[in-house]
């Protein structure tokens, strides 16, 4: 499945009655959501003695996905559009791929720290 045309699937899906500020919102809240749950299932997991649900957090990194789409729509680009400008940030700043150094000064190379 190509990461565009599960946008434009799962956006049939959306409540018609949102406008394009309600979609957005709507997502931005949802993916905090989603996300919470996904790390709640690891925090159980790691300090309260759970198994690792594994079909359980697909299920929510599922719905992270969902959310992030939405947000692709609110904000009127596509999904891929998103994920390439990521990649993009991410070869900027680890070109010959990650690196421990790098990754711990970025805020100083940057001009932020």
């Amino acid at each position: 499945m190509r990461v565009d045309d599960y946008q434009r699937e799962a956006m049939t899906l959306l409540n018609p009655a949102l406008t394009q500020q309600d979609v957005l919102m709507n997502a931005l809240m949802g993916l905090c959501g989603e996300s919470g749950e996904a790390i709640d299932l690891m925090k159980k997991h790691l300090y309260q003695g759970h198994p690792l649900d594994r079909e359980k957090l697909i299920r929510e990194l599922g719905d992270v996905a969902w959310y992030l789409a939405e947000a692709a729509t609110g904000l009127g680009v596509d999904l891929s559009a998103i994920l390439q400008r990521n990649l993009d940030k991410l070869h900027a700043r680890y070109p010959a791929g990650f690196d421990t150094n790098r990754s711990q000064h970025r805020a100083q190379e940057e001009g932020n720290g």
